[in-house]
């Protein structure tokens, strides 16, 4: 089973639209960072967790044949607007794929994506069926079964949700604050993918040093920062790591 970072880049991504590379080298490779998706492989199938809005460049760039489930996080446009780029795995498979999201979340893509969840005309049936993200999702890996637990974290003014896979790898990539009584599921994980939008406060992001509190307090075996904005270059931060921690990259992929 694999787990694959799609894109670790912040909103508008690294380099913005107009260029900006902010602090960012770019000469290096891994400072060119879509915005966040992330890919859970197993035996069985491909579950999508967001759907950025460069989900075509970055499951071209990973040449991702079938998507079989998605897992939203939460409601903003940064993990939702590439959603269009799922029709065509509808056409190859000819059936639904099933969306999971929460209440806000489903409230948001039906009323965005109303063309996506219903049906028009015979040239453009639904493509999509919207189901309530539960707290315990099954998946098989090699006949064994995977569990994928959602939680609640706090992102600003929404709530988001993060994901614990199979007790292995918890994927946070956008809060503010983590509920105290979530932490013992968070506790001695084999990697934790953390938000970690730049140096300074943020009002919806961890910064750099509430990351590596929180990462000290969780004592993951490997911590991954992702959500990286211009601001934090690829080199200058890994410097500034314990050697447990390092910056995400687009296409990271870790082994579960």
């Amino acid at each position: 089973m694999k787990f694959i970072i799609l894109g670790c880049g912040s909103s508008m991504g690294v380099p913005r639209p107009d260029g900006y590379f902010g602090n960012c080298d770019p000469k290096n490779k891994k400072n060119y960072r879509t915005r966040c998706s992330a890919l859970i492989k197993t035996s069985e199938e491909n579950i999508l967790i967001d759907t950025s809005p460069d989900l075509r460049q970055q499951l071209l760039r990973h040449r991702v044949k079938k998507i079989n489930r998605v897992l939203y996080s939460h409601m903003h446009g940064d993990q939702t607007h590439g959603i269009n780029d799922l029709r065509s795995f509808y056409i190859n498979s000819k059936k639904q794929i099933n969306v999971y999201a929460d209440t806000q979340t489903s409230r948001y893509l039906k009323s965005t994506f109303a063309y996506i969840f219903n049906s028009y005309s015979k040239e453009y049936p639904p493509t999509l069926k919207l189901n309530k993200l539960q707290k315990n999702i099954i998946a098989r890996n090699n006949n064994k079964k995977i569990n994928i637990k959602s939680l609640i974290v706090e992102h600003g003014k929404v709530k988001s949700n993060c994901f614990i896979i199979d007790k292995k790898l918890a994927y946070i990539s956008d809060v503010s604050k983590i509920y105290n009584k979530n932490f013992k599921d968070f506790k001695n994980l084999n990697y934790l993918v953390i938000d970690c939008l730049w140096y300074n406060y943020h009002p919806s992001h961890f910064n750099l040093e509430t990351s590596l509190s929180v990462i000290k307090k969780f004592k993951p075996k490997k911590a991954i920062l992702t959500n990286l904005s211009p601001v934090l270059d690829y080199n200058r931060l890994k410097k500034l790591l314990p050697k447990n921690v390092i910056p995400a990259y687009d296409g990271l992929t870790v082994e579960l």
